[in-house]
């Protein structure tokens, strides 16, 4: 009977780092689709959690992240799929969005068991998420068309390891959905009984 939560991974990105130019094309290539999910999971009221790096900032907030990625020099991939008032937000400071920090408690709060992961980078920060909440017992979605990459090779590698090995559904943006377990399988139930009779 539980929720899905959108994880929205490292979308406040300062780009002021190695990388930073090789990986923003990928970000823009991805915007569409983090903005979809966004929709598609405010439109649900499901929860929205930013998982974000803090810079190194350890006196920082999300408000003080925030404005650090919209004064960098790529603040066109921030702004529109900035936090608004209703989104959650968790702090990390290594590659995945459970070492360390409070997220697992705060699903488990939000009675969320499946998890919908989007953001960058898919070989780095997102495939250690998959995993750990794998390790977690929670279901993993992964939006492919909603993940940025630096190295094309090792992110399609990455995604391979995340289906195969942590039984997570790769699924466009478009095919994600953010009912609930008990409604999602209330419409599998009427798709069933319309088939059985042959509508």
């Amino acid at each position: 009977m539980g929720r899905t939560a959108l994880i929205v991974i490292d979308m406040l990105n300062t780009y002021k780092h190695e990388d930073a130019e090789v990986l923003a094309p990928s970000v823009r290539k991805a915007l569409p689709g983090v903005k979809a999910l966004l929709k598609r999971a405010r439109d649900a009221d499901a929860p929205v959690v930013y998982v974000n790096d803090n810079f190194g900032r350890w006196r920082s907030h999300h408000g003080e992240i925030l404005d650090a990625a919209l004064s960098g020099p790529h603040a066109d991939l921030v702004k529109p799929i900035a936090p608004d008032e209703e989104s959650l937000f968790v702090v990390k400071a290594r590659h995945s969005v459970f070492y360390e920090t409070p997220l697992a408690y705060l699903l488990g709060q939000l009675g969320a068991n499946r998890v919908v992961l989007c953001g960058q980078v898919t070989e780095q920060c997102v495939l250690y998420s998959a995993l750990d909440a794998y390790i977690r017992h929670l279901d993993v979605v992964v939006a492919v068309d909603a993940i940025a990459h630096i190295d094309a090779g090792l992110a399609e590698a990455a995604l391979r390891m995340m289906e195969r090995n942590m039984s997570a559904e790769l699924r466009s943006s478009g095919d994600v959905s953010f009912e609930h377990a008990s409604e999602i399988r209330r419409s599998g139930m009427n798709d069933l009984h319309l088939r059985q009779r042959g509508e």
